[in-house]
């Protein structure tokens, strides 16, 4: 006779791939929102400022995203509830106010990064003003958060818009020659930030291995309706897994092409032109046209998700609807844009410069909420009854630790 329990999740098989490619969903809408303007630029940036030298990054970043959205995912689960209002339970509600105020900072804060990244796509396209280029957009997507059919044509339109992105570096990677292999190897195990490199390092990380990114993807995957054998079978790591993997396919290129066109020349990247300028070895003339539908599709893209994403996390910290046709999610949605837009068309410098200000801007959030996360994958009573994480809890200590040195070695020296 048993007189124990076995702890749930020790007897769950993994399932087939072809069943997990059907469950996941929300680490794909995930990547919608992270591979924006900021993403580019910041990428862009890594390359041309210091060639080969930052690609280590992206190993970090790869243990970093998978971490923190494996650990958001198994809180939600055992906790029964999304990541912010786990933090109401155990923490109580000024500890969940404080993270969803600082991951609302975050996506504000990426919303204004997007505000100018389509001004920016705008610009290349028709040669429109930035911020006229962005005031029409900034209209469409307040159109879109009142129509259901025209927000999913748009997606996929702007689907298109991204994957022709990928393409377009792609076929300049290998235009060019493709990179110096011996080159990115010493990249890759380099781990060393060049003089002057922190803050654009940490953008870029802000931008790709995102605390906020798990956060969210609770709410995400309460919508997908995961069940808590998803947490074992394999559902949920292959959804991660495949996020990170379109992410890094995605930056990862940008960052190549970055290296080998630009950081040559001595260019550091200032006005959108010279993003264009990385598209011209393939696509002559027509780069400042597709780099122009790369900015714009996916700032429009991120631009629908995100500011939905930062209204969703400020109502979870203080208990308010957060379904997104609530009237809170989309007036607030609305507010954000024209705030957002406010302080933009204020800023006197360009909108790349914009962008990344913007995107260093998004690394508040993840010494706030990590804090709480890391706290939690660390509790007993809210692993009672599952399967002990041992691994998990070390890598998102490890991860948050990472995170919060760089964030704090950054403003350090900015500003000494």
């Amino acid at each position: 006779m048993r007189t124990t329990e076995a702890a749930f999740g020790t007897d769950i098989k993994k399932l087939p791939l072809k069943d997990l490619l059907k469950r996941i969903g929300p680490g794909l809408i995930s990547t919608g929102i992270v591979i924006g303007p900021g993403a580019i630029t910041t990428a862009a940036m890594l390359g041309a400022n210091y060639g080969y030298a930052l690609l280590w990054i992206m190993i970090p970043i790869v243990f970093m995203s998978i971490t923190f959205m494996m650990t958001t995912n198994r809180l939600a689960i055992t906790t029964g509830m999304p990541t912010i209002h786990a933090i109401r339970k155990y923490y109580g509600p000024i500890a969940s106010g404080v993270v969803s105020v600082a991951t609302f900072l975050a996506c504000l804060f990426f919303t204004m990064g997007n505000i100018s990244g389509t001004g920016a796509g705008m610009n290349l396209i028709t040669g429109l003003d930035w911020r006229i280029g962005s005031a029409i957009m900034l209209a469409a997507v307040i159109f879109c958060y009142f129509m259901r059919n025209v927000y999913s044509i748009v997606e996929k339109v702007v689907t298109v818009c991204i994957l022709g992105m990928i393409v377009s570096f792609y076929a300049t990677l290998i235009g060019v020659g493709g990179p110096d292999w011996g080159q990115m190897g010493q990249g890759l195990v380099g781990f060393a930030l060049p003089a002057g490199s922190l803050a654009t390092a940490l953008a870029f990380i802000s931008t790709n291995a995102s605390v906020t990114t798990g956060v969210y993807n609770t709410y995400l995957g309460k919508e997908k309706k995961w069940k808590k054998e998803d947490l074992f079978n394999g559902v949920m790591l292959t959804d991660a897994i495949v996020h990170i993997l379109c992410v890094v396919l995605i930056s990862g290129a940008i960052i190549l092409v970055g290296a080998i066109v630009l950081n040559p020349t001595g260019q550091s990247i200032k006005a959108p032109a010279q993003l264009a300028e990385m598209l011209v070895p393939i696509m002559g003339n027509a780069a400042r046209y597709i780099m122009g539908i790369a900015l714009l599709g996916a700032g429009f893209s991120s631009l629908l998700g995100n500011t939905q994403r930062g209204m969703v996390l400020l109502g979870a910290g203080f208990n308010r609807d957060v379904s997104l046709r609530s009237k809170f999610v989309r007036i607030g949605c609305i507010l954000c844009l024209v705030f957002g837009a406010v302080v933009c068309y204020c800023y006197g410098g360009s909108p790349t410069q914009l962008i990344f200000i913007a995107n260093l801007g998004t690394s508040v959030a993840t010494p706030v909420a990590g804090l709480f996360i890391t706290l939690m994958i660390w509790r007993k009573d809210v692993n009672e009854g599952y399967k002990k994480p041992t691994l998990l809890r070390i890598c998102m200590t490890l991860s948050y630790l990472f995170v919060l040195v760089m964030t704090v070695s950054a403003f350090i020296n900015m500003f000494t």
